[in-house]
């Protein structure tokens, strides 16, 4: 039950219900983490998110904004790729390998504004 479809397809009572179920198994879960006798610690995390799609739907009901359930998206198609002719040994090797940019010289107008303003201060 961790689709949202099946958690909108419950009644207000079985998800009050679930909710229960769920926060008795987590507490169980915790006294397994305890004693070392836990397989399976990724269950914590279903369990909480679990609850709180639950949870979820609950309060979406009491402020009356009833969510339609979306059907599900197509899976677009692919479209065909065309074959690119093989490219010859003269096109891979008349690319020009990219230059390293040279570091920006420190611009000379800040500095000139550096020393016209401690001269003011002067």
């Amino acid at each position: 039950m961790t689709k949202i479809s099946d958690v909108r397809a419950l009644s207000a009572d079985q998800i009050n219900d679930e909710v229960l179920k769920l926060k008795k198994e987590e507490f169980n879960l915790r006294f397994q983490r305890a004693t070392g006798q836990l397989e399976k610690a990724t269950r914590f995390r279903e369990i909480r998110r679990t609850i709180a799609r639950l949870l979820t739907v609950a309060n979406e009901r009491a402020q009356g904004k009833e969510v339609i359930a979306r059907a599900p998206k197509a899976p677009k198609a692919k479209p065909a790729k065309a074959e690119a002719a093989p490219k010859s040994e003269e096109t891979k090797a008349a690319k020009p390998a990219k230059a390293k940019a040279e570091p920006k010289a420190k611009s000379e107008t800040k500095t000139a504004s550096k020393k016209s303003a401690k001269k003011a201060e002067d």
